[in-house]
């Protein structure tokens, strides 16, 4: 009996798959990764905004690994970055750099490798950036990128075989802890709000050629050292109000990320768990890969988190590999090589339904 049901559900399986997906007859990964969001994924767009107060291009940002500050908001590489060396192919550059290059001529096009549009202190809903942070928004980054889709200075079959990464939201949800509270409104309405907005950006990026679209869960904002500079937060542990928060928001995701195929028919979603990874080293202490998973690297003041690394009257850690945090807000280089190997090859507890070896891998059927 078990053996016979074994076999029905084995049988059912191939047939789905077999009507979204077919494998090439030999390896062909994605040539391609476009990044929309936060921090977490900026390669350096703020750096080339005059009146950006949310910047990371200058020492000792970037100092694990690159020659010099780069405007990614770490100490080396990010997700994007290792996803590219594990494809093969180069890293993206930020599209502001990319779209000087292209309109002063030293560009004849955009990079085949793909564009990152993250922008650090950029959120999901509108108004979360502030005029005077100077960042560049998630609408205004769907904007750039469908400028160049409809211009027709990116190939759309380049765009069908890319890998589309979303991580976005930190921004929002410490913006409301951080208001008065008489303000806020109910934090369930705050958390939907947040969802439609991430819905209507897959429906936009879906219209415009995107078909394997990666969500990637928030990081536990509430364990992050920047808590510090919240006046009710917890410093002896991780300020779970938030991370309850950030739970409910990350769940939608995932839901949203199931409902991907059905929702934008013959594409596919996957999600990526980045706050099941991190939370993991954080609760498993001694056993832990970072020695110290709650202190920033690279700051001041309480936990490291209440000045900006690189600021006058910052501290710096020696080994960066032992922090779980860089900054007040940002992972380290290596934190971010551990979600992005659990993220390329893991298994569905930290990546599902496709880890993205497997979904840089697939040929897409068209929808009929």
């Amino acid at each position: 009996m078990y053996k016979s049901a074994m076999s029905f559900l084995i049988v059912v399986l191939i047939i789905v798959l077999s009507t979204v997906v077919s494998s090439d007859e030999k390896t062909k990964y994605s040539p391609a990764i476009f990044s929309f969001g936060d921090s977490i994924l900026d390669a350096g767009n703020n750096r080339f905004l005059k009146n950006s107060t949310i910047r990371a291009d200058f020492p000792p940002y970037g100092s694990s690994y690159f020659p010099n500050p780069t405007g990614r908001f770490t100490n080396g590489r990010t997700v994007p970055d290792f996803i590219s060396q594990f494809l093969g192919i180069d890293f993206q550059k930020p599209f502001m750099e990319s779209n000087a290059g292209v309109l002063s001529g030293s560009l004849k096009s955009y990079p085949s490798n793909g564009v990152n549009f993250a922008s650090g202190g950029s959120g999901v809903l509108p108004g979360t950036e502030t005029a005077e942070l100077g960042v560049i928004p998630l609408e205004e980054q769907l904007q750039q990128f469908q400028t160049m889709v409809l211009q027709n200075q990116i190939d759309l079959s380049l765009i069908q075989k890319s890998l589309f990464f979303f991580e976005s939201g930190s921004n929002d949800i410490f913006d409301f802890f951080e208001s008065p509270e008489e303000t806020r409104v109910d934090p369930e309405e705050h958390v939907e709000l947040m969802l439609s907005q991430v819905k209507k950006f897959v429906k936009r990026i879906y219209s415009l050629g995107a078909r394997r679209i990666v969500l990637l869960s928030l990081p536990p904002v509430g364990c992050a050292p920047g808590r510090a500079m919240l006046q009710d937060s917890p410093i002896n542990r991780c300020d779970e109000h938030m991370n309850v928060m950030v739970k409910r928001y990350n769940f939608g995701l995932h839901e949203l990320a199931k409902h991907v195929e059905f929702l934008c028919p013959g594409s596919l979603g996957t999600y990526g768990a980045i706050y099941d990874i991190l939370k993991f080293q954080i609760n498993i202490g001694f056993f832990s890969e970072f020695s110290d998973v709650k202190t920033a690297c690279c700051g001041g003041g309480s936990l490291g988190g209440e000045r900006q690394c690189g600021v006058r009257g910052y501290t710096r850690c020696e080994k960066p590999d032992d922090f779980l945090f860089w900054d007040s807000f940002n992972p380290t280089q290596r934190a971010y090589e551990l979600i992005a190997n659990d993220l390329w090859n893991g298994w569905l507890v930290n990546i599902r339904p496709y880890n993205l070896i497997t979904l840089a891998d697939l040929q897409l059927i068209p929808a009929a």
